[in-house]
């Protein structure tokens, strides 16, 4: 696997950011054993409703605090009591900042008696956490999926594993510049514009094109806004017979091996009237019609080989900038100020729009 040290991206292995860690369905009262981010993690929902994730082995003497079955804390539906956790092996109870507030069988509790926490948010039937290799709080904010997941006439996304697949996330993350791979992967045709904009944490795509199969007129044009919050969220909002929402999502599970999502949203009226059984129906459609098309991307990156410098042409998009772009999730904050202003502006690739050639 080509790691985060083979592309010279920064000091960190693994990039600071929201990631997604499973569906709010995985997250129930019996702690859920989890890898990402080259470490064994767990995952549980508190009495609250609240979702934790923790470090995986207890401090104490190292026991997993998920992958037990035959422990009579386990067997008594002991382990998750209130919001706090209890180890399997020796019952010592962990709360939801990950300090120990229990050993059953002592008075004295050691202050080294601490599980790391993360911090999580659960939105959209999705569950996030915050990664940040510097341990420090987030420094942007997890989007809200274009408010749409209870907004009225639209029908939430039926989430889609992609796969884990033995890639460094720059490899997807390309995408964003990459110009030429819209024709022969995904159907466009007559380009009229691409181009992206970097503001500090987020990145646009801007595209404009015709399309083999999602216009009904030969001389529509499709226009889509594709922007990633930070190193791994990328939404996009879309027009069509439906307006659709489309979030895809990766995260780190070794240092150049990464799990990858779906999900597609699609508005069917205008939330007026019921949401009948055909309409969740052609919605399932549309998600099923996206799912195939990120579907072409994927199998590209299943078999493609690692590219550290990518032999760019004139006419291909800007996949410096974007790398100068992601790179910032890499390296201390300190830094950020200074790699926003080498990456921060409008970067046009094309343009044939007819105010653009009146200008």
């Amino acid at each position: 696997m080509a790691k985060s040290s083979d592309y010279r991206l920064g000091e960190f292995d693994f990039p600071r950011g929201w990631f997604m860690v499973g569906e709010s369905a995985e997250a129930t009262r019996t702690p859920v054993a989890m890898r990402y981010f080259g470490q064994d993690l767990v995952m549980y929902r508190g009495e609250s409703g609240q979702v934790y994730v923790t470090e995986a082995y207890c401090p104490h003497m190292g026991a997993h605090l998920a992958n037990n079955t035959t422990s009579y804390i386990v067997r008594d539906g002991e382990q998750v009591e209130g919001e706090s956790i209890r180890c399997p092996f020796h019952g010592w109870q962990y709360g939801p900042d990950g300090a120990c507030k229990n050993i059953p069988y002592s008075d004295f509790v050691p202050k080294a008696a601490k599980l790391k926490t993360f911090p999580v948010t659960e939105r959209a039937g999705t569950i996030w956490m915050w990664y940040d290799p510097e341990g420090l709080e987030p420094n942007f904010d997890l989007p809200n999926f274009g408010g749409h997941w209870d907004e009225p006439g639209w029908v939430r996304w039926r989430l889609d594993f992609m796969g884990d697949l033995n890639i460094h996330p720059i490899e997807v993350v390309d995408n964003m510049a990459d110009f030429g791979h819209f024709v022969p992967i995904h159907g466009a045709k007559d380009f009229v514009y691409f181009a992206n904009e970097f503001k500090d944490h987020i990145v646009h795509q801007y595209y404009a094109a015709g399309h083999r199969t999602l216009v009904q007129n030969p001389d529509d044009v499709l226009t889509l806004d594709t922007w990633y919050t930070g190193p791994s969220i990328l939404q996009s909002e879309m027009e069509g017979t439906f307006d659709s929402f489309i979030m895809i999502t990766h995260t780190p599970i070794e240092d150049g091996k990464i799990r990858v999502w779906h999900g597609l949203m699609v508005q069917v009226n205008d939330g007026s009237s019921p949401i009948t059984d055909e309409l969740r129906a052609a919605a399932a459609e549309y998600q099923e019609g996206s799912r195939l098309a990120f579907a072409q991307d994927v199998e590209i990156w299943q078999n493609k080989r690692a590219c550290f410098n990518p032999l760019v042409i004139p006419n291909d998009g800007p996949y410096g900038k974007v790398r100068t772009w992601y790179k910032q999730f890499y390296n201390p904050r300190e830094k950020l100020p200074d790699m926003h202003k080498r990456s921060n502006g409008l970067h046009v690739t094309l343009d044939k729009r007819a105010s653009s050639a009146a200008a």
